[in-house]
């Protein structure tokens, strides 16, 4: 599905929302990919991050999952918008151990003020990749709150 962005510096802005966007800083979380629709995501693997096993925490691949489809919508937002989650399903697959986890977020339906979007979360160990979490996320576009992304 072509998605059609609603500013030509859709990219420069999302960049910027992620950058300001603390918890991400805080995990080690980097943005690597940015289209109309789509975002990705990737965390190197942290003991700091981790439960009682020694998996990444559920909450941590959660986070990341509900990024990527946050910002995943914010690429189809117009300027002065931001983007805020409403409600969202994960499902968690298996236990996300391995060297890097990686969220992505792709858009099933961009509305004018709510877009529902995918997010999955996989795990990369060597040439090796399992998926880990199936998210279906719901987001709200907010408009004139004097806050961008």
């Amino acid at each position: 599905m072509a998605l059609t962005p609603s500013t030509a510096d859709f990219a420069v802005r999302t960049r910027a929302s992620f950058d300001r966007q603390a918890v991400m800083r805080l995990m080690g979380a980097r943005l690597v990919h940015v289209a109309a629709g789509e975002i990705d995501i990737e965390l190197p693997f942290r003991t700091d991050l981790t439960q009682q096993h020694g998996f990444l925490h559920a909450g941590v691949v959660t986070t990341l999952v509900d990024s990527a489809c946050g910002f995943a919508a914010f690429t189809l937002m117009p300027a002065g918008a931001a983007v805020l989650t409403i409600e969202f399903k994960v499902n968690l697959l298996s236990p996300a151990k391995g060297e890097l986890l990686i969220a992505m977020g792709r858009i099933l339906r961009a509305g004018r003020n709510v877009t529902v979007c995918e997010g999955e979360a996989w795990m990369r160990a060597g040439d090796e990749r399992k998926q880990v979490a199936q998210m279906l996320a719901t987001l709200m576009t907010v408009r004139d709150s004097g806050i961008e992304g």
